[in-house]
């Protein structure tokens, strides 16, 4: 990214609480109209982040610039920022359109004015016609939006988001997750939004920041993130997956070869090491990219026996876990169930082989 490109610009923030380092030494840019997740677990400094971008806290070093302007000496009531928090903050004793209203207070505008803006924002969340509804007869769904709509009436060029979808029900959140990422494209205002659900990451983000102990661990988009994570800790955060301890010993044929133990010798293009071509190393592969098998596949896959002795059907797929000899954790496997397999699924424990194509692993760095 090039400083013309930088919209949000993070240069080495740090907050500290006391000897705690809720957020340290960061620094990394936001485009201008980006989609853009902070995404860990809890107390890795995410939402500390958020609050130093809305003025809420101060960092104890470093600097926020936004559209250019430096941060430091300007309270939150006049960034150019709106925040939206997880319980929502919409208020009781006022209904929807005194809600959206709240926040033009402040502004010169005329009473049409006002009713024109509050209007338009109803339609953008589509809810027309919901002006006069109380606080208490709105749903989950319903207040999420019109807290989004409050926060978006005054045309902030930053809106800032802290797990605003954490209160919704699974099925509503997954609908509200695709509203929320089509709302952002049609407004075209820069999002920062905080969560700890990795999917909820994926599914709406244009880039990721994955986060862990007040550190910024890899910035990539969904994809990327996903299938090339820079590090153990981000691929066993991002999804499941499946490790597997060795050294690399040398090159063949365009792959690297991984002494993996009692498991045998493993491949892994050498493209993807990133890391070098020997030493040790730890080999990752999604559940998904695993077949399970009655016999040992013809060469040109890798391939590890074990034995089958537990898994979950889950309706549209099922979760396989297979104990490899040499391994802490059983191997996971996913598949999706296109062709109901009654054998796959009959809950005997058996020897089997976990196999996988070459290119499906990724090396990382040993812990």
């Amino acid at each position: 990214m090039t400083a013309d490109d930088s919209f949000i610009s993070i240069k080495r923030v740090s907050k500290h609480f006391g000897a705690v380092k809720a957020v340290d030494d960061i620094s990394f840019d936001i485009r201008r109209g980006e989609f853009f997740s902070l995404l860990g677990p809890s107390g890795c400094g995410k939402t500390t982040l958020l609050r130093m971008l809305a003025g809420f806290e101060v960092p104890t070093s470093g600097e926020i610039m936004i559209d250019g302007q430096p941060m430091a000496v300007v309270p939150p009531h006049l960034r150019p920022t709106n925040m939206v928090f997880q319980n929502y903050a919409i208020f009781p004793h006022l209904n929807v359109r005194q809600n959206i209203a709240y926040g033009l207070r402040k502004k010169n505008l005329t009473k049409h004015q006002v009713e024109q803006k509050v209007e338009e924002a109803l339609g953008m969340i589509k809810l027309p016609g919901y002006g006069n509804r109380r606080a208490d007869q709105l749903s989950g769904g319903q207040r999420q939006r019109i807290a989004l709509a409050r926060a978006l009436v005054c045309q902030p060029k930053v809106l800032l988001l802290d797990e605003p979808l954490g209160a919704l029900d699974k099925k509503l959140r997954e609908e509200m997750q695709l509203e929320l990422r089509q709302l952002q494209r049609s407004v075209g205002i820069t999002f920062v939004f905080v969560t700890h659900d990795q999917e909820e990451a994926l599914t709406m983000s244009d880039r990721i920041a994955v986060m862990a102990r007040g550190k910024v661990l890899q910035i990539d988009g969904s994809a990327h993130l996903y299938e090339h994570p820079n590090c153990r800790e981000v691929a066993d955060f991002i999804g499941n997956m499946n490790f597997i301890d060795g050294t690399v010993t040398g090159t063949e044929g365009g792959n690297a070869v991984i002494d993996a133990g009692p498991l045998g010798k493993l491949r892994v293009p050498v493209g993807q090491a990133r890391i070098g071509t020997a030493g040790p190393v730890t080999l990752a592969i999604r559940p998904e990219k695993l077949r399970i098998e009655a016999t040992r596949p013809n060469g040109g896959t890798n391939a590890i026996a074990g034995r089958l002795n537990a898994q979950a059907y889950l309706g549209d797929r099922s979760h396989f876990y297979v104990e490899v000899p040499g391994l802490q954790r059983r191997v996971a496997v996913a598949a999706q169930n296109v062709a109901r397999n009654a054998e796959a699924n009959d809950g005997k424990a058996r020897d089997v082989w976990v196999s996988w194509p070459v290119e499906s692993g990724v090396l990382l760095p040993a812990d």
